[in-house]
C-alpha cells in the first residue's frame, strides 16, 4: 500500500496530494455530492449542500420517487415547499437518478438508507451492505464515502470498510471512509438539518480532516476520534431517549391505578430548575430511531457477553404501549356496555408524532391492528395522511375520513393518538361517544368531560 506523505524528494506524496485536492474541491463547491437514499434524512441533507453552491446526485431505488423529484415535487410533506424553492432556482445542479453505475462519478458519496429491525428484534444491515457494494462497484481513487444511517458500534469499520476494499482500493491512500450520525427530526420548526451540530469521524485522520471541512459548510462539525465513538454517540442520543420516555410510561400505567394525573406531577416536576428534563407518556414510541436503537446496541453487546438488561427492559415497556391503550379501550368499551365487534372506532392520528406525514414505526399502525384483530370496525382521521401505504409490516388500504364529513356521535370511540395542530378537537369530540386521549391535547385546550378517559 502507497501510504506515505511526502516523496523520498521531499516533495508532497500521493495522500497529501489528494487530501488537498479534495479540501481545495470542497472549499471552491467543486465537489459533486451523491445521496443514497432520498428520504426522511437524505433529502434535506441534499437541500442544504446545494444552498451551500454544491452539484447534487440522489440516487433510489423507487422510480416514482425519482420521477417526482426530477419534476421539483417532493413526497415528504414537511419539506415540500423548501424543496420545490430550492428545485426552481437550482435545478441545474440537483438530479435524481436510480442509475448506481453514475457513482464514480462523484466525489462524496453519503448513505442515507434505512437501518430497521427484522421480526426478530435483530438489525438488518440489507441497505447498507446493498449500497456499500454499489459503491464498492464504481469506487475510483479520491472518492469520500460517508455512512449516515443510525447502526451499531463497528458497523463502518467491520461492515462496510472490507467491502469496499474489495475494489482493490485502500482506505487512507486511495479513498477515505468516515461516519457522521443523521440528527433529523422531521417536523422540528427550531432545529433542522441546518443547524443541528453534526458529529463527524472517519477510519483515518485525514479523511476526519476532509469530513470536517466537507460538514462545516453546512453546520457546525463535531469532530470525534473515531467512526465507533460517532455511532455510539448516535446510539447514546436516542437510548437517552428511549429509557426516559420508558420511564414515564411505566409510571403512567402506575399513577392511573393510583388515580393520579401522570401529565400534572411531570408539570410539577419539571418547575425544579436543575437535575430533571420532562419527557412525556404516550401510545407508544414511533419514528426511525428511538424504537430501533437500543436493540442495535443490545444485539451488538451480545457479541461482547454483556447484557443490557437496563436498555431492553425499557425497549419492552416502549413496544408494550399500544397493548396498553387497546386493552384500555376494551375495557372502557365494556364498562359502556358496548362490545368491540359492535363497536365503531376512530382512530385520530396515524403519523408517530404531530403535523407530519410520517409513519415509520407508529404506534397508531400497531393499535389499528390489534383493533382490527378483536373485530372491531376502524377507521381513521389524518389530515397529513389522506391513504395509509403499504409498509414493511402492514397493508391496511385505508383512506382518511374528512372531519367535516362525520356525522355527530357516529363513532363509539374516538382514540387519540397523534396532537395534530390542523385537528378541531372542539368538532372532533362531537363525533364519539366515548374519546380516549393517549397525548393529553384535549385538557391541555381545556376540554373536559365525563366522556373523556385518558390511556
Amino acid at each position: 500500500m502507497y501510504d506515505i506523505t511526502a516523496s523520498r524528494d521531499g516533495m508532497p506524496g500521493r495522500k497529501t496530494i489528494m487530501k488537498k485536492q479534495i479540501l481545495d474541491q470542497i472549499q471552491n463547491r467543486k465537489l459533486r455530492v451523491g445521496v443514497i437514499g432520498l428520504g426522511y434524512v437524505g433529502l434535506p441533507l441534499a437541500i442544504e449542500f446545494l444552498k451551500q453552491g454544491f452539484c447534487v446526485t440522489g440516487f433510489d431505488v423507487d422510480r416514482e420517487k425519482v420521477t417526482q423529484l426530477n419534476r421539483g415535487k417532493s413526497y415528504i410533506r414537511h419539506i415540500h415547499d423548501k424543496f420545490r424553492r430550492e428545485w426552481r432556482s437550482k435545478k441545474d445542479r440537483f438530479q435524481a437518478t436510480d442509475d448506481f453505475s453514475r457513482l464514480g462519478e462523484l466525489g462524496v458519496i453519503l448513505v442515507c438508507v434505512p437501518t430497521p429491525l427484522d421480526d426478530h428484534y435483530n438489525p438488518d444491515l440489507s441497505y447498507v451492505i446493498d449500497s456499500t457494494r454499489q459503491i464498492a462497484r464504481n469506487l475510483r481513487r479520491g472518492q469520500v464515502v460517508v455512512l449516515e444511517s443510525t447502526t451499531y458500534p463497528e458497523t463502518t469499520e467491520k461492515e462496510m470498510l472490507p467491502i469496499l476494499e474489495s475494489s482493490g482500493l485502500k482506505v487512507g491512500s486511495d479513498f477515505y471512509l468516515g461516519y457522521s450520525p443523521e440528527r433529523e427530526d422531521p417536523g422540528n420548526r427550531q432545529f433542522h438539518t441546518g443547524n443541528i451540530p453534526k458529529v463527524v469521524s472517519a477510519v483515518t485522520p485525514e479523511g476526519c480532516e476532509i469530513l470536517t471541512a466537507f460538514y462545516n459548510t453546512i453546520v457546525k462539525a463535531v469532530p470525534v476520534s473515531s467512526p465507533r465513538v460517532a455511532e455510539a454517540s448516535k446510539i447514546l442520543e436516542n437510548t437517552y431517549r428511549a429509557v426516559n420516555i420508558a420511564l414515564v410510561n411505566e409510571l403512567k400505567m402506575i399513577f392511573h391505578r393510583m388515580g393520579i394525573d401522570i401529565w400534572e406531577v411531570i408539570r410539577a416536576a419539571e418547575t425544579k430548575p436543575f437535575g430533571f428534563s420532562a419527557f412525556y407518556p404516550g401510545p407508544g414510541l414511533g419514528g426511525h430511531c428511538i424504537p430501533i436503537d437500543p436493540f442495535y446496541l443490545a444485539w451488538k453487546a451480545r457479541e461482547y457477553d454483556y447484557s443490557t438488561r437496563f436498555i431492553e427492559l425499557a425497549g419492552e415497556i416502549n413496544t408494550f404501549m399500544p397493548y396498553y391503550v387497546v386493552e384500555q379501550a376494551l375495557r372502557i368499551l365494556s364498562r359502556e356496555g358496548i362490545g368491540i365487534k359492535q363497536a365503531r372506532v376512530l382512530i385520530a392520528g396515524m403519523a408517530y408524532k404531530p403535523d407530519i406525514d410520517d409513519l415509520r414505526e407508529s404506534p397508531a399502525l400497531k393499535i389499528l391492528e390489534l383493533l382490527m384483530e378483536e373485530g372491531g370496525k376502524i377507521d381513521y382521521l389524518d389530515p397529513y395522511i389522506p391513504s395509509l401505504p403499504k409498509t414493511r409490516k402492514y397493508d391496511f388500504c385505508l383512506d382518511s375520513r374528512k372531519l367535516e364529513e362525520i356525522d355527530d356521535r357516529e363513532y363509539d370511540l374516538i382514540l387519540i393518538l397523534t396532537d395534530h395542530r390542523r385537528v378541531d378537537y372542539h368538532l372532533l369530540i362531537t363525533k364519539g361517544r366515548i374519546i380516549i386521549d393517549t397525548r393529553n391535547i384535549l385538557n391541555r385546550l381545556g376540554i373536559r368531560g365525563e366522556n373523556i378517559y385518558q390511556a
